[in-house]
């Protein structure tokens, strides 16, 4: 691409606009502050509320979880000493602290601080199920020791405590909202501090008493902006350092990783820890025939979904677990045989002057989705049209998870990333059941996934799985997915792969084996770590 370019049109427009915003924007951006842009909105700063990814982001930068997953995907200690402490039985673990640390508002921070938190999250936080679900109880053994009694052995546990929902605040700034969320202030121990929250643009400050390495910048402002053609003109036209990908558009992706090419722009690329999937119906004609699910495992074209939905960017997947997580089966789920699922179809009474309509839902509110619809369809009807057709349906995406767990839709396309990455964290959220009939399952996440599926003893091996460490753990951990891949409650199609871009004077950003940017690391190409 030839250096250069003018940017004209809409995409001036959107440009121009995002900048006159950052321009009128309050406070103004100090000396050496760095602006980094994201398509995420912030709709809380509460770590017991912060579900979106760009939430998580920003807390990573205000605070610090007990763990860390390293890039090469190594557990390391953060605001913990060392690695928890098992007893024998496995069911109680002791956590030593790292002493010497305060919060923002120059608060201690102590196993106290951190029962405080732990038991706020409990009480009041949106993904709390993750602790209550394995914690039966916790208390402060001493200043910088804290007991958790869990209510199985779980080998995982320093991966679920790396989760940054799990990021202590201060007791004397959450004293009053113990019960209740704060969602416009934020008092941690992270390496910044909040100094400026405003809807669409956030001020972070390097905290001058952090416990560890200095921020390598002078601050950030953080905006975020729900057009992802501005954010692409913004990069462009240099209104902004650094660009994250979290939902921009993909041809827009794709256009920047061509200027990256090209040696305009640096990119950085983290682990792919986000999955696209369907989700089957499998309580409910048709797709209760077993024979029906696999059909539709054998008649997606990945390959072609990736060259025309994706773009080439996300690889095609067929398993429930990202291939970079231990424990993953690569091929758990069938590939693409469009004659075996002919065959299929056959067998269940469909084809030979019978084809089958299935409705598929797709949230209209994300682009890729409808190009998936559309670009399924099309395929089917090229491989497969005297057998099967599809029924494309939109809804917006906030209306169609609330219609999940009730069975709503036959197949319709959803995301997941994990809150912590580990296998365990992928499967048991889709496939776990607490409560059966048979084959259909009544209460668990495979309910919440809108699937309804379990098979006997899936459950079981679930758990187990989580009591097990090393190979045993990993060979079982892939013998349920191979069983799922057998069941097709689900089809899984691509795997995302976070990048972030920033402009040639700055270094190349770096992720973390959580797969979010490291804010205190961005800095000038020419400053020392």
């Amino acid at each position: 691409m030839r250096p250069g370019p003018l940017l004209r049109g809409p995409l001036a427009a959107a440009a121009l606009a995002l900048g006159l915003a950052l321009a009128g924007c309050q406070p103004s951006k100090p000396p050496g502050t760095l602006i980094v842009a994201t398509k995420s909105r912030i709709v809380s700063l509460d770590p017991a509320k912060a579900s979106r990814i760009g939430e998580q982001q920003l807390l990573s930068a205000l605070g610090d979880p007990l763990y860390a997953i390293s890039a090469e995907g190594q557990i390391e200690p953060r605001l913990a000493a060392a690695l928890p402490q098992l007893s024998p039985d496995g069911l109680r673990a002791r956590i030593p602290l790292r002493r010497s640390v305060r919060f923002h508002d120059g608060t201690p921070f102590n196993a106290a601080a951190l029962e405080f938190s732990l038991r706020r999250f409990l009480a009041i936080g949106t993904l709390s199920y993750q602790l209550s679900d394995r914690v039966s109880s916790l208390r402060a053994l001493d200043s910088h020791t804290l007991e958790l009694t869990l209510k199985r052995p779980f080998s995982p546990l320093p991966r679920l405590l790396s989760s940054i929902v799990l990021t202590p605040v201060s007791p004397t700034a959450y004293r009053a909202h113990r019960d209740k969320p704060l969602a416009d202030r934020f008092v941690g121990t992270g390496p910044y501090r909040l100094a400026f929250f405003g809807g669409q643009q956030l001020r972070l400050a390097p905290f001058r008493d952090y416990w560890g390495p200095r921020p390598a910048n002078n601050g950030l402002m953080l905006i975020s902006y729900s057009n992802s053609t501005a954010l692409f003109g913004a990069l462009r036209g240099g209104e902004v350092d650094v660009l994250l990908s979290n939902s921009l558009e993909l041809d827009h992706q794709r256009a920047l990783h061509r200027l990256a090419e090209a040696g305009r722009l640096k990119e950085a690329v983290g682990p792919p820890l986000e999955i696209g999937f369907l989700s089957l119906l499998t309580s409910e004609p048709p797709l209760n025939d077993p024979r029906l699910r696999q059909a539709l495992a054998h008649s997606l074209d990945r390959r072609l979904i990736q060259e025309r939905v994706s773009l080439g960017l996300r690889p095609p997947l067929r398993s429930l677990v990202p291939p970079v997580l231990p424990g993953a089966d690569p091929t758990a789920w069938a590939a693409y045989d469009p004659a075996r699922a002919r065959t299929l179809l056959r067998a269940a009474g469909w084809c030979q002057g019978r084809v089958l309509t299935l409705p598929l839902t797709f949230r209209s509110d994300i682009p890729s989705d409808r190009l998936f619809a559309l670009t399924w369809q099309a395929q089917l009807r090229r491989d497969l049209s005297d057998c099967l057709q599809l029924q494309p349906e939109g809804m917006e995406s906030t209306t169609a998870y609330s219609q999940l767990d009730k069975g709503a839709f036959t197949m319709i396309l959803l995301d997941w990333l994990g809150d912590y990455p580990d296998a365990e964290n992928y499967l048991t959220p889709m496939l776990g059941c607490g409560k059966a009939d048979g084959s259909r399952c009544l209460e668990g996440g495979s309910v919440l996934s809108g699937s309804f599926w379990t098979a006997p003893g899936i459950d079981s091996e679930l758990l187990r799985s989580s009591e097990l460490a090393g190979e045993p753990r990993l060979a079982l951990l892939r013998r349920v997915q191979r069983r799922a891949g057998d069941g097709v409650p689900y089809l899984p199609l691509w795997v995302v792969t976070p990048v972030a871009w920033a402009q040639p004077r700055l270094r190349a950003p770096r992720f973390d084996g959580s797969g979010r940017v490291v804010l205190s690391a961005l800095q000038a190409g020419g400053a020392q770590p």
